[in-house]
């Protein structure tokens, strides 16, 4: 159980990083976009619904990494190594961790917190 006082730090500190984060990463996010329309056709962010903090459901926002549809016929499986699912692009996201920078606008919404 965390005290009134802590909760309420803890949440100042989440959204001053997301929005310092947003504004430094701004720049690389438009460059990740630009990447990811010229590699592969179809949205630049994917979107999922995930459950938070007392089951409440939140869609989640990250840059997609694999070809549209890359799911359709297998269903919902596990990325291996090589999964041909992954587009070149994504699996640079993926590697350097670039995949996740939109959720940093979950953190900013109180969807998600960057201090554990």
């Amino acid at each position: 159980r965390k005290s009134v006082l802590l909760s309420a730090i803890k949440r100042t500190l989440d959204v001053a990083l997301a929005i310092v984060g947003l504004i430094l990463a701004a720049p690389l996010m438009v460059m990740v976009v630009i990447a990811l329309r010229v590699a592969s056709p179809g949205p630049a962010l994917y979107q999922q619904e995930r459950v938070g903090k007392g089951g409440r459901p939140f869609t989640i926002y990250k840059f997609r990494s694999m070809h549209v549809n890359a799911e359709a016929t297998t269903g919902a499986v596990w990325a291996q190594q090589g999964d041909p699912r992954v587009t070149r692009v994504g699996r640079f996201l993926r590697r350097t961790r670039l995949d996740e920078l939109p959720q940093l606008w979950n953190v900013l919404r109180g969807d998600m917190s960057l201090v554990g």
